[in-house]
């Protein structure tokens, strides 16, 4: 890399710089917006299996959560389509790409299932604001678009393994990016494990296991909140193709 990067005129060069500091930026942004969206939902736990606040406090809790989940989601597409310029000029990266159509990597790949199913979370949390909903319309607005957000966070996570582990699932203890991508992940089994015991029985109208809601939710959203205070350690490098001409 430093010796392609020697061959890049200066003007391009400073471009570099510049999108690096700004990946750098996004980075640690996305990574404080997972700690808070996991804090949120974690406390959102907290509150809802100990009954110590009402539940439109609750279901607030979870939806300022959700949004920033949203927000780290967006923010991973970001880094994808700044950090990754193959198969561009030289000297077009003189900005940062808010976004980017990118469905051959793997990283875009993972980045853009997570946001898609952190805004199947949204859904979800806004409709638990309804009142008076019968057992098959909270399973249709609420607990629908919850499992399928976590079966995203699920499939977005194992893209994210592929891609830190260079084609297949692997084990890479020495390298923080790994780490970062294998406790979300736990999260996001936690999260589905949640998602499932969520569902609402028609003949009872009670959930499946409600203490398995609170507590897996709880546990995944710490992953993710822990996950998110190493993403702030991690250095995004950025990825290119450097295609060198003899004369």
């Amino acid at each position: 890399m430093s010796s392609a990067r020697a061959r890049l005129p200066s003007a391009v060069v400073g471009a570099d710089d510049a999108v690096t500091r700004g990946v750098g930026r996004v980075n640690r942004v996305s990574a404080v917006a997972f700690v808070l969206g996991g804090s949120l939902f974690a406390l959102g736990a907290v509150l809802a299996q100990l009954g110590a606040s009402s539940l439109a406090t609750v279901n607030v809790t979870y939806l300022v959560g959700g949004f920033f989940f949203s927000v780290g989601g967006y923010l991973l597409i970001v880094l994808v389509s700044s950090n990754s310029r193959d198969g561009r000029r030289p000297g077009s990266a003189e900005r940062m790409q808010w976004w980017s159509f990118r469905p051959h990597l793997l990283g875009w790949q993972s980045a853009v299932v997570l946001f898609i199913g952190t805004l199947l979370f949204a859904v979800s949390l806004v409709a638990a604001f309804a009142e008076g909903l019968t057992p098959r319309q909270s399973n249709g607005w609420i607990w629908l678009p919850d499992i399928l957000g976590c079966i995203c966070f699920l499939v977005s996570g194992h893209l994210a393994l592929l891609d830190v582990c260079g084609g297949r699932v692997g084990v890479r203890l020495r390298e923080l990016g790994w780490w970062i991508v294998a406790v979300n992940q736990v999260g996001s089994v936690l999260f589905f494990l949640a998602g499932i015991a969520a569902f609402t029985r028609p003949a009872t109208s009670r959930t499946l296991d409600i203490g398995l809601v609170n507590w897996g939710t709880f546990a995944g959203a710490l992953c993710f909140a822990i996950g998110g205070v190493m993403q702030m350690f991690d250095t995004p490098t950025p990825t290119r193709t450097v295609v060198q001409h003899t004369p």
